[in-house]
């Protein structure tokens, strides 16, 4: 089958092209990169054609929630348009666990994506899923104050990136199911704790401290807000052996 990825350029969304190409399908890549643009649907019809399904694992590089907000809810309904156009009846979503119990910040974003794509008459399946493994190292790099690499307290239970990838592509090779699922890691980690193996594993010897961020964001992380359901779907691999196959590398770049 022919699958478009919007966002196939990014760490998921190469994770998904290496899934879905393994598997023996025919890959429409939607990214700038590609000569298409969400934001405007320019080239969208295009990398449309033919395809079966959509898996839209798109993202942006903001905490900012009228930022996201504005871009999810854009973009979502540029391709959902686009799809309906081009006849596909299945289109696949990443999301994340606990959206809808702390819409706020970078998640309320992600709610609206999936607002908007319920109220759109494209066949749908969303899979919100944890934090990934890799996280540790992406907060790592960008949660730093002054000099200090500072870590929020949280509660996760945190995935390997390539599990969800394999999910998504499931999920693009069945019919929509107009409903959502959840994927988690197979045990509850603290964030500040991966961090560190994290940083460990990676011969960085510097401190790190916790902190606990104010609003309803943060109490959600400390609260548990953010842990799958008892009805989740459960990974297999867990952080010591992702960081163990890896050494903490990540997709996206070999050095922290």
């Amino acid at each position: 089958m022919r699958i478009a990825v919007a966002g196939a350029t990014g760490l998921m969304g190469r994770l998904v092209v290496a899934e879905a190409e393994a598997r023996g399908h025919e890959i429409s890549a939607i990214a700038r990169s590609a000569g298409v643009d969400l934001t405007t649907g320019a080239g969208l019809a295009g990398a449309l054609r033919g395809a079966d399904a959509v898996i839209d694992v798109t993202n942006i590089g903001t905490l900012n929630e009228q930022q996201a907000t504005g871009f999810f809810e854009a973009t979502t309904r540029t391709l959902l348009e686009a799809e309906r156009a081009a006849g596909i009846d299945r289109h696949v979503a990443l999301a994340i666990v606990g959206v809808d119990r702390a819409p706020h910040g970078y998640y309320a974003g992600k709610r609206a994506q999936e607002l908007a794509i319920e109220g759109q008459q494209v066949p749908w399946t969303i899979l919100r899923a944890t934090q990934f493994h890799e996280f540790a190292a992406q907060i790592y790099a960008s949660a730093k104050v002054g000099p200090l690499h500072v870590v929020p307290k949280m509660r996760t239970q945190p995935i390997a990136a390539r599990e969800v990838a394999a999910r998504l592509v499931d999920l693009a090779e069945a019919p929509a199911r107009n409903g959502y699922l959840e994927l988690a890691g197979p045990r509850e980690q603290s964030l500040v704790d991966m961090v560190r193996r994290w940083a460990r594993a990676r011969s960085i010897r510097v401190w790190i401290p916790s902190i606990a961020l104010p609003g309803p964001l943060g109490k959600a992380q400390r609260d548990g807000s953010l842990l799958p359901g008892p009805g989740a779907e459960l990974g297999v691999e867990t952080f010591d052996e992702w960081l163990r196959r890896t050494g903490g590398a990540t997709a996206t770049s070999s050095a922290p």
